[in-house]
């Protein structure tokens, strides 16, 4: 099996105490491979945009990967967007993982703009951006006709170094259909389903990619999820919370059952110090475990 991964939340919160970047760079200090934004520009809590304060994360780091979990696609045009994530790639030298969703919040969806769409539209919508970002990543004069999204030869220039990875965080049947046919990564949270009913997503993707001729092993798919340790106020029956042991197990049951990373956000107390007893006492336990 491929090398697990290990993410890091980052808020995207803006507030007196909030300070998205400097949990970043502790992030890489820790050694987690990436860190992570949600997208919901609208609302009236106060947040910044994922785009630009991930690329304010990448220039001030070195390493760690920078991941989109996940873009409302309805709200940037993939073709534009498909430019907007070589450049970042190109200037972050490689570290971007391109994190898409059909947009699930029609409330924020409608308050920014977005043509209004059934949950069916936008998912033939994110297939149709798919093709898009990739035509325009490999091929000059791309032009592309579809139901929801199109390009007249378009060019985008320079291509990208590398296949820069695309993550599809999906639920509903025809989306991880979507997911095993032509995504490089799942990213789905616990909590929005039960554990079993996610095992069974789970098989649904990899069922979709063996029927598109793909080896599954090709498809990270990686768990984002809340994890609380013992003593530190945490007690979200959606998270995995539990000693340092009891936390390795857990993961390493998700491991077994297929998965090859986790997106961590620490709930309760003490967020910074639980993210860095998980950095040193379940990570390189999981990793060894698997």
């Amino acid at each position: 099996m491929a090398d697990l991964i290990f993410g890091m939340n980052v808020s995207t919160s803006v507030g007196p105490d909030a300070d998205p970047v400097e949990d970043a760079r502790r992030a890489e200090e820790l050694g987690y491979d990436f860190v992570s934004c949600n997208d919901h520009p609208g609302g009236s809590r106060p947040n910044y945009e994922t785009w630009t304060l991930l690329t304010w994360i990448a220039a001030a780091t070195t390493r760690i990967g920078v991941a989109t979990r996940v873009l409302g696609l309805p709200l940037r045009p993939p073709a534009v967007l498909a430019k907007m994530t070589e450049t970042l790639d190109r200037l972050s030298r490689g570290r971007v993982i391109l994190g898409l969703g059909a947009g699930g919040n029609d409330t924020e969806l409608r308050s920014l703009g977005a043509p209004a769409t059934t949950p069916g539209q936008r998912i033939d919508g994110l297939a149709e951006a798919i093709d898009i970002i990739r035509g325009m990543w490999s091929e000059s004069g791309f032009t592309y006709s579809g139901k929801a999204h199109a390009t007249v030869a378009a060019e985008l220039e320079p291509k990208p170094e590398r296949a820069i990875p695309i993550w599809l965080g999906t639920f509903g049947p025809r989306a991880l259909a979507l997911t095993g046919r032509v995504a490089d990564g799942w990213i789905p949270t616990l909590g929005y389903v039960s554990t079993q009913e996610l095992l069974g997503l789970h098989e649904r993707v990899i069922a979709a990619a063996d029927q598109a001729g793909r080896d599954a092993r090709d498809i990270a798919c990686v768990l984002n999820l809340e994890v609380g340790l013992y003593g530190y106020g945490m007690h979200d029956p959606d998270a995995v919370i539990g000693s340092p042991e009891e936390i390795v197990d857990q993961l390493a049951t998700f491991v077994e059952h297929g998965f090859t990373g986790f997106n961590i956000d620490a709930g309760g107390d003490a967020r910074h110090e639980q993210l860095s007893r998980i950095a040193t006492e379940v990570i390189p336990q999981v990793r060894a475990a698997a």
